[in-house]
């Protein structure tokens, strides 16, 4: 065997990013210094990961409260509003819930139980069992849930999201009222103006309400989708995969990506003659087995990559060869089968027996996963990441 290392992965500490800043020649620059204190090579198929956080603050990409206010105000009219399906966070939600609360006399706040689209609980399901509530037909009020379950505190932060969030909208001179319900149409028994806030079904959720009647309906992906007053959009994902930056205004997910991947593969490849590919990625697609949260918060994990990236992983699974037609071999023999199977292994492997295991995810999910866990959203310093040898194989040379 001629190699004894499989992937790599890198985090590349950068210097903070700030608006105006030339976000795509400090990246490759930095690499290239990387590369050389490091000793390593820039190879073909090699990844470069960016997290979104950069690319948004380089982009001056942020939007006040007012802005948010314009826009809701615009769409809604002022009308009472039904905010459906938000997820509980200090940081993803708190801001735009004033925003909905400044731009409306009463808001109508309904909450999926026993917990969040990613996963954060107001409930445990235990407790569903225990007072023989189906989650799918029963809706409450806040009184009839508080009588039913108790009060409700996240188990990791401590919050009671309730009195939280009502007293972010009562700040605002609004009234607030809770509902809890895994049907979006339950929204229309209070008001036909619906906010759809969740993240990855909220097509659907729309759909249920245009049924239901709603007259007025649109989602978190449909605010900022334009600039208002100069400020930030996405017109892809509107307010969906903002974040809090300060306490009157969000960062939200970062627009024109596509461009930014490829100027930063065109500069490498410029300075290296070397075709590496690149991904801006957001929050990675995994669940927590202890917090039950599940970590896609943002509309996609990435919202820009190089065209290399497209498409699924295609691996045959080596424990599945090696216990089953190779099973008489070993050594050299069993290590040269193996290898040979690889080689010869099929453009495409879905529903073969030597695939069973690995799941087909899309290759930005995978990388964009790997990227996030690198990088942590801490304290690490590190919102570049280099991955090499990803793509090889153990027939790899």
């Amino acid at each position: 065997m001629g190699r004894y290392v499989g992937t790599v992965v890198r985090g590349i500490r950068m210097p903070i990013i700030r608006q105006g800043d030339a976000l795509e020649s400090m990246v490759v620059e930095r690499i290239l210094q990387t590369s050389h204190a490091e000793g390593f090579s820039i190879r073909n198929k090699d990844v470069v990961g960016i997290t979104e956080s950069i690319v948004a603050r380089s982009q001056g990409n942020y939007a006040s409260i007012d802005n948010i206010v314009t826009d809701l105000s615009e769409k809604f009219q002022g009308a009472p509003l039904g905010v459906v399906f938000p997820i509980l966070s200090r940081n993803r939600f708190s801001i735009l819930l004033r925003a909905i609360a400044k731009s409306t006399h009463h808001v109508f706040i309904q909450l999926s139980y026993p917990s969040d689209e990613v996963g954060n609980p107001l409930i445990s399901p235990d407790l569903l069992d225990e007072k023989a509530v189906n989650p799918w037909t029963d809706t409450f009020t806040e009184e009839e849930f508080q009588t039913c379950f108790g009060k409700s505190c996240h188990p990791f932060t401590g919050i009671d999201y309730l009195a939280y969030y009502r007293s972010l909208v009562e700040d605002e001179g609004t009234q607030c009222t809770f509902l809890f319900s895994n049907q979006p149409q339950t929204i229309c028994d209070m008001t036909h103006a619906v906010l759809v806030c969740d993240i990855h079904n909220r097509f659907r959720t729309k759909r249920f309400l245009k049924d239901a009647g709603a007259e007025i309906v649109y989602g978190l992906d449909d605010i900022l989708t334009k600039p208002i007053k100069g400020s930030g959009y996405n017109p892809d994902f509107g307010l969906l995969g903002s974040n809090k930056a300060t306490e009157e205004t969000v960062k939200l997910f970062p627009r024109e990506c596509q461009s930014v991947v490829n100027g930063i593969q065109a500069q490498l490849k410029e300075k290296t003659g070397k075709t590496v590919e690149v991904l801006i990625y957001g929050d990675g697609a995994f669940k927590d087995p202890v917090a039950k949260i599940w970590e896609l918060a943002d509309p996609v994990v990435s919202p820009g990559y190089t065209s290399g990236l497209e498409g699924t992983s295609n691996e045959v699974k080596i424990k599945y060869l090696a216990d089953n037609q190779f099973s008489t071999l070993s050594g050299q023999a069993l290590n040269q089968a193996i290898v040979e199977q690889i080689q010869k292994k099929k453009e495409d492997l879905k529903s073969a027996m030597e695939s069973q295991g690995t799941t087909p995810r899309r290759l930005t999910d995978l990388l964009g996963s790997l990227c996030d866990l690198t990088s942590g959203s801490g304290d690490k310093g590190t919102p570049v990441i280099y991955i090499q040898g990803y793509f090889d194989s153990y027939a790899s040379e």
